[in-house]
């Protein structure tokens, strides 16, 4: 087998704030745990590293 055409790309790990502290405030909308919304937490996989980053700087304004 030829191993020139082998390419290895690093895999980049996503950083989650989840605590598994999983619990929507009817009030506020945001998870206990996190203070992330349901819409955030379930875009989180699919979502790119600068939105990802921008929902990480507004978390502790929620808390």
């Amino acid at each position: 087998m030829d191993d020139s055409f082998i390419t290895f790309v690093p895999v980049k790990r996503m950083v989650s704030p989840c605590i598994n502290i999983c619990e929507i405030d009817a009030a506020s909308g945001l998870c206990r745990g996190c203070a992330r919304t349901t819409d955030e937490i379930a875009g989180w996989s699919s979502g790119t590293d600068a939105w990802r980053h921008a929902v990480m700087r507004e978390l502790p304004g929620r808390r």
